[in-house]
């Protein structure tokens, strides 16, 4: 049976992708593999590699699905986690399949993240998206989570002062 929780703003997203990495005894060395849109995805995968830093994992960013394109994520003192080094010899423990993948005009589909998944048996995957977007985009019937952290930016207020 399923669990669902709802939890709110930045913590919401952060504390259960934490909790759920130490739930399934990622230690450290391990590699955690995130695959997401360069430059949409990159902050969103740089702020739930910031949430693990103290494990000591390595963190890793595939740009769209392009393993050859992997780059280590590390801490950069007074920033936080920057994408920056690679290549990258990849054995995920954990794949982390970003919500941006699946959005309108990005060239990848749900069957490409499939067999991404299916190159790395064993790996616990895990979904992070914003405003349904694997519902919308249909990708819950193909692609299988381990856990889905779905998070809402609604309502976005804009004030411009003259």
């Amino acid at each position: 049976m399923a669990t669902k929780e709802v939890f709110h703003g930045v913590p919401g997203i952060l504390r259960p992708f934490k909790e759920f990495v130490e739930a399934k005894g990622l230690k450290k060395g391990d590699q955690i593999v995130y695959y997401g849109v360069p430059g949409t995805c990159t902050p969103f995968v740089e702020l739930l590699g910031f949430a693990l830093r103290s494990h000591e994992l390595e963190q890793v960013f595939v740009p769209f699905v392009d393993e050859t394109l992997a780059k280590k994520i590390s801490h950069v003192d007074t920033v936080g986690m920057q994408a920056r080094m690679g290549p990258v010899t990849l054995k995920p423990r954990a794949i982390v399949i970003m919500g941006g993948l699946s959005m309108p005009n990005v060239p990848v589909k749900a069957e490409q993240v499939k067999a991404v998944i299916a190159k790395h048996p064993g790996a616990v995957v895990i979904g992070v998206c914003f405003m349904h977007m694997f519902e919308k985009a249909g990708w819950l019937s193909t692609v299988s989570f381990d856990c889905l952290i779905d998070a809402t930016i609604d309502p976005v207020e804009v004030t411009i002062y003259p």
